[in-house]
């Protein structure tokens, strides 16, 4: 069960009776509360959460206020209040998980539970516009390493996606200890918020990398070698280089639980086995 550490009540209550003018508090107090928030949901921000939920229908409510946890069950702190239906934490660390409730309250000072959904969400880095090369005319700089927002060969022991331009015909590659998956046309890099249980490009018989044909406008969803989830979007492609945005989840295996004992990184070929 959520526990409330912030005792909130008797400061807003003196401040909306202060607002309101009020000359006999007497005649429009009540003590009922009112009901609890619901559907309270987050959006995944760079050091940043947005928290989303339903507004309250009552006629006399007078605001929200939003707590987090570092746990569902532990003791939540106030973070801030707000009149409308959402509100964005901007102190969330990226790689921490926070868990999020909120209450309303009304003019007379009555507090809601808080809202008993689980709610939790762990901020990550992202990025825009990056670009990576053909790794067949430009080796050197073909390859993307999430973890440390870097541009490096495409067999770099740290290469977790390369760009490949065969033919005229476009790929995103990851080596076959990595997995990659087409999740189609979407608007922007957030329209995708969580990895999928299954779906994977397969690895064929004789390659050593999954492929998959890179589409502008497509989100693609990376499970990295290191048991790391990451997400880019393809905003322009030439026969040169491939341009992205990316988002990368610094906890393992958060969203989805993926057990890979590997920590250490086999040497990886100079040349990909591929049979097109």
């Amino acid at each position: 069960m959520k526990k409330l550490r912030i005792a909130f009540l008797s400061i807003a209550f003196s401040a909306i009776l202060l607002l309101s003018g009020c000359d006999d508090i007497y005649d429009y107090y009540d003590d009922t509360p009112p009901t609890a928030p619901r559907n309270i949901y987050t959006v995944t921000g760079d050091n940043r959460i947005d928290i989303f939920w339903d507004h309250s229908r009552e006629s006399d409510l007078a605001g929200y206020n939003i707590y987090y946890s570092f746990s569902y069950s532990g003791k939540y702190t106030l973070i801030g209040s707000t009149r409308t239906n959402s509100y964005i934490d901007e102190g969330a660390k990226n790689g921490e998980t926070y868990y999020y409730a909120v209450t309303a309250y009304d003019y007379d000072g009555n507090e809601s539970e808080l809202s008993n959904e689980v709610i939790y969400d762990t901020p990550r880095p992202e990025g825009f516009n990056q670009s990576i090369f053909d790794y067949s005319r430009f080796p050197n700089n073909s390859g993307y390493d999430f973890s440390k927002y870097l541009i490096l060969p495409y067999n770099d022991q740290n290469a977790d996606l390369f760009f490949e331009n065969y033919n005229g015909t476009f790929y995103l590659n990851v080596w076959d200890d990595s997995d990659i998956q087409d999740m189609g046309k979407t608007n922007d890099i957030w329209d995708i918020d969580a990895a999928p249980a299954g779906g994977w490009v397969p690895l064929k018989p004789n390659e050593n990398i999954k492929y998959t044909e890179a589409v502008v406008g497509h989100t693609y969803v990376i499970w990295t070698w290191d048991n790391h989830y990451a997400k880019v979007r393809i905003k322009n492609i030439t026969n040169e280089r491939v341009v992205f945005d990316w988002a990368y989840q610094l906890v393992e295996g958060n969203r989805e639980l993926k057990r890979k004992s590997v920590e250490i990184r086999e040497s990886l070929p100079s040349k990909i086995s591929r049979i097109h």
